[in-house]
């Protein structure tokens, strides 16, 4: 399961660092990227810190500079690489309360695989949202990504 997480997550620093290349050649980043790409970093640090036994520092809606984004996601990237080394049992279940004060019970397993892919959904509404401000799709699939 580890190996598994990790080329997930390896996929993940790769498509969100493609974003965030492109995003820094731009004079001006689309508005609903901004806020799309700022759920990713959101939502990767809340269920890290959930996972974790930790407050989150960030929430659902807040939206982030383009310039600190690289930080961020590093971060993210990072304490998800912790958690997959050290984990040993991905079946283990993890209570958390969601940003609605609900009592949530999942698996880390299902945790993680939670944040690959809501962020792929994420990526997808960045690409959509490249295209229509008449920029370059970003091609962030798992296949393409695998060539």
């Amino acid at each position: 399961m580890k190996v598994f997480f990790n080329q997930l997550f390896d996929y993940n620093f790769y498509c969100n660092k493609k974003i965030i290349e492109a995003s820094a050649t731009l004079d001006v980043m689309p508005e609903k990227s901004v806020a799309l790409f700022s759920e990713i970093l959101n939502m990767h640090h809340i269920y890290n810190e959930h996972i974790a036994k930790r407050e989150p520092q960030y929430k659902m809606g807040q939206l982030h500079e383009v310039n600190t984004w690289g930080d961020i996601h590093y971060e993210n990237q990072r304490n998800s690489f912790d958690i997959t080394s050290e984990a040993e049992d991905f079946d283990k279940r993890v209570d958390y309360e969601n940003s609605e004060d609900r009592l949530l019970i999942h698996t880390m397993q299902d945790m993680l695989f939670h944040i690959i892919n809501e962020s792929t959904h994420y990526r997808a509404l960045i690409d959509v949202d490249f295209v229509a401000n008449g920029l370059e799709s970003l091609r962030t699939n798992y296949i393409t990504y695998k060539h």
